[in-house]
């Protein structure tokens, strides 16, 4: 069956791999839709691992319900993609997202469990998740990245009137922002690079206002906004300059819940932190908990998930989607794949 897989920096080729079949009571889905993400967008830059076929965040039918008696072929399905043990005090304790090995054998982020740019996956079983009939594929393909914005702003314990900024105006921060916003935050503010990003975050209403966070003048000038800082600042890019601004932009006692993921080294002024009595707080996945509610927000038509997607392409359009995602003048804040368009 056909994959887009990594080949290169920067450089997907389409290959064929050998079908999943159902191995230690895995259930195999056939892939109807997948998500791009910030993650897998890391790995493609770096071009390796050579051979990893992505896609953690997708939708799909069951082909084969494996050790699941609840679930029949032609099921619609979707999937926590990653590998928590079950006996950790994390798992144990409902946060399989912090687990030590929860990343390890991850759908799509693991060599030997390709992910959902394919025809078809095999996924654990204790991780599948049935969707109902009134929620679209697009939609089921948007659970994954809903839940991590709704792990976000959990962490973040936005109280009514609160202020906040997102830095960073990918999908995860512009959800995180639409949280934010539900939560009962007074305004949300969005800084981003990218203009076009930026207004969108407005133009799709959850958020207030943007900034662009290549201008000097920013930070005072929100400083003086806010009279000494934001309450809350959700950091959803990963680097040195993003990290460094949520940390400048946060009030003295407030919180910085660090969302973003570096594959590298992220230097920060940690003297912020420490005269300001700051909380930084780490912000990884989700629990399976949230994973529903995301599910239990879509099917009662609380959220609207679809007015961030901007395109969905075939396998020979991945390659450009990557691109358009990173080229920083682009618009898009998220694509998904089609394995059969």
């Amino acid at each position: 069956m056909r994959a887009v897989a990594i080949k290169d920096v920067k450089k997907f080729e389409i290959k064929e791999i050998e079908e999943p079949v159902s191995v230690d009571g895995k259930v195999v889905v056939k892939v109807a839709k997948t998500g791009i993400c910030g993650s897998d967008i890391h790995y493609w830059v770096a071009g390796e691992p050579v051979g990893l076929v992505m896609g953690h965040e997708f939708c799909g039918t069951v082909l084969n319900p494996g050790s699941r008696d609840d679930l029949n072929i032609g099921d619609r399905v979707t999937a926590l993609p990653i590998s928590p043990c079950g006996h950790c005090h994390a798992c144990l304790t409902g946060n399989p997202q912090y687990c030590r090995e929860t990343w390890n054998e991850a759908v799509g982020l693991s060599l030997n469990n390709p992910g959902g740019l394919t025809e078809k996956i095999s996924v654990r079983p204790d991780m599948i998740i049935k969707v109902p009939d009134n929620i679209t594929d697009d939609e089921v393909a948007m659970v994954e990245p809903t839940a991590v914005g709704l792990h976000a702003v959990h962490l973040a314990d936005i109280k009514i009137g609160d202020r906040v900024l997102v830095v960073g105006g990918g999908i995860i921060g512009l959800i995180s922002a639409m949280f934010a916003k539900m939560e009962g935050a007074s305004s949300v503010v969005v800084s981003e690079t990218n203009e076009a990003r930026g207004q969108k975050s407005v133009d799709l209403g959850v958020a207030d206002k943007w900034y662009d966070a290549k201008d000097t003048k920013m930070v005072p000038n929100l400083l003086e906004e806010t009279e000494g800082g934001f309450d809350i600042v959700i950091e959803c890019c990963g680097n040195s300059p993003a990290v460094s601004q949520a940390l400048s932009l946060v009030r003295p006692g407030g919180k910085v819940v660090l969302v973003g993921v570096s594959l590298g080294t992220v230097t920060i002024p940690t003297v912020m932190a420490v005269m300001g009595e700051l909380t930084l707080q780490g912000a990884i996945g989700y629990t399976k908990d949230e994973f529903q509610t995301c599910i239990d927000l879509m099917a009662t038509k609380r959220i609207n998930v679809l007015k961030f997607v901007d395109d969905i392409v075939s396998f020979e359009g991945v390659q450009n989607a990557y691109e358009r995602l990173t080229s920083g003048k682009d618009s898009a804040i998220k694509i998904l794949v089609d394995p059969n368009k």
